[in-house]
């Protein structure tokens, strides 16, 4: 049976007949598939490189070879130049899209297509993986499953079997999808509101992370990230990850700007996605959008469940502009945002694993957070990150979202903080 896949040889076969020049026909006559497939393949997944050439660094402005408004005898900044236009080269519109083949690949200074065989491997095994994985329904889907269980459920006390059974015309799915969507906090019906399953023990399973966009990683990979701020070097870095308390009770969401160790800490009932997006309202509407979108150009997170909806955090439903940027980091790789997790250790002093949240108010969060960020630090200058924060956004933005100056012989992180 023909594999409709391609293999990794496949790809090898394809970076090789690349490197040689060979039409799309004859290295599809090669792995015994259509030229289209070929194309295909290349297109989806091209990798892009900013490389210079041998003794020459990346340079892509169209203006390098003669350029009229530098000063003789000084380098060209492209960081600072108002005359700057990106060059792109024009072979790359046309097959092969890429410059395996290229004869001046060695001594171009251009940004790069380049199809690698090790790539695409992996990014094709990485959306196989994420095909698998996510909830395959609308907001709207879900909204009227709810409409219909909650009340049979949690107020009639009726298992899912009866209501099913009973509504099949109006639920479009299987007794097993429900249960599914029940575990994994998708539906307002919970386990506890299932009195006979929560009588059972339920066997460890392996922990599985379900996106509610299973493509919400394309274009936000951390490769796409390090070319993203490789294109904008002086842009602000904010981190966003979760701090948990016991198992499904409340977590906090942590926001950290990596210029200044500055750190925001929000509390939430669930761990959830639309808690997140709901902060993130919060902030604009408390701080404005202009200022928003000096604060936020781009975050980047784990890839955590609560943070699979990104277009939800990057786009303002109300207008439908374009607010942030998010990106996501490797699978494992917390190292990746290694600022936010060393302030994670300072919450840690206060709050210790395993405890709990649940007693906690955002007033409470307010003020351990209001201590830390009063914290000097020696790599700040001897500074704290909240002097750094209003010296460069002002001084209101802390204040409005909660965050207050303590006095230095006053900072207390220790576990009595909140118990005061």
């Amino acid at each position: 049976m023909k594999n409709k896949h391609l293999s990794f040889d496949d790809r090898l076969t394809i970076e090789r007949g690349l490197s040689k020049n060979l039409s799309f026909k004859a290295i599809g006559n090669t792995i015994n598939k259509d030229c289209t497939t070929v194309a295909k393949e290349i297109k989806n997944h091209i990798q892009y490189k900013n490389t210079g050439a041998v003794g020459r660094p990346f340079f892509d402005c169209i203006h390098r070879h003669n350029c009229e408004f530098k000063e003789r005898g000084t380098k060209c900044n492209i960081k600072n130049c108002n005359h700057y236009q990106k060059e792109t080269c024009v072979k790359l519109s046309k097959p092969p899209y890429v410059c395996n083949g290229c004869k001046n690949k060695s001594n171009c200074t251009l940004s790069k297509k380049i199809y690698s065989a090790e790539y695409a491997y992996k990014e094709y095994k990485d959306i196989l993986v994420n095909s698998r994985q996510g909830i395959n329904f609308t907001k709207e889907e879900i909204q009227n499953l709810n409409d219909i269980l909650v009340p049979l459920i949690k107020e009639q006390k009726q298992s899912i079997h009866h209501a099913c059974i009973n509504n099949k015309n109006k639920i479009m799915c299987s007794e097993r999808e429900i249960y599914n969507l029940v575990d994994i906090g998708a539906l307002e019906v919970k386990n506890i509101d299932l009195p006979r399953k929560v009588r059972y023990r339920q066997t460890p399973k392996r922990k599985t992370y379900y996106k509610i966009d299973k493509k919400c990683l394309e274009g936000r990979k951390y490769d796409d990230y390090l070319i993203y701020i490789s294109n904008n070097p002086d842009i602000n870095l904010v981190e966003m990850d979760t701090v948990e308390g016991i198992k499904g009770g409340k977590v906090l969401l942590t926001i950290h700007f990596v210029n200044c160790s500055f750190m925001l800490a929000f509390i939430r009932e669930h761990n959830d996605a639309q808690s997140v997006i709901d902060i993130f309202n919060m902030i604009e509407e408390q701080i404005g959008t202009e200022v928003f979108k000096i604060l936020f150009p781009v975050i980047l997170t784990d890839n955590g469940s609560e943070f699979s909806n990104p277009v939800e955090i990057e786009i303002n439903n109300d207008t439908g502009e374009i607010r942030t940027q998010i990106f996501y980091c490797e699978p494992g790789r917390s190292d990746q945002k290694g600022s936010c997790e060393v302030n994670h250790e300072m919450i840690r002093r206060v709050l210790p694993k395993h405890s709990s949240f649940d007693n906690l108010t955002q007033e409470d969060i307010n003020l351990l957070m209001s201590h830390i960020n009063s914290y000097k630090r020696k790599k700040l200058n001897d500074c704290s990150p909240l002097q750094l924060f209003n010296l460069m956004y002002g001084n209101n933005i802390a204040n409005n979202l909660g965050i207050k100056e303590i006095d230095p012989n006053n900072i207390d992180l220790s576990v009595d903080l909140l118990k005061k």
